[in-house]
């Protein structure tokens, strides 16, 4: 919700914490993260719906009088959706690891 308001609003409403390409890349990161770690067997509708309302929310940018939507936003917003959506399928993986190497019997193989 919050990334359909900071794309859409009028320009001077609009939020700022960083640079404009990091912003869009984190934004779209997070989401990507959130919706693959918490949806684990879509992995592909995840990516998909993470691309597609990348590209769907820069389009939309087009009918608003003061915003324009720009190609190399809607790519920075995609990569950062999909690295977040790998992101997100690794970290089970890399939580598992991190439990495995400090349980106790790991640490009297030591």
């Amino acid at each position: 919700m919050f990334i359909t308001f900071a794309t859409l609003t009028p320009i001077q409403g609009r939020p700022r914490l960083a640079g404009l390409q990091l912003e869009h890349f984190a934004a779209f990161a997070v989401m990507g993260f959130a919706f693959a770690f918490g949806i684990t067997r879509r992995t592909w509708a995840v990516l998909a719906m993470v691309i597609l309302s990348a590209l769907a929310l820069e389009g939309m940018q087009l009918l608003t009088p003061d915003r324009h939507g720009r190609i190399l936003d809607a790519v920075v917003k995609v990569i950062g959706g999909v690295c977040g959506v790998g992101a997100g399928r690794l970290a089970p993986s890399w939580r598992h690891l991190i439990d495995i190497l400090t349980s106790p019997s790991a640490k009297r193989h030591q």
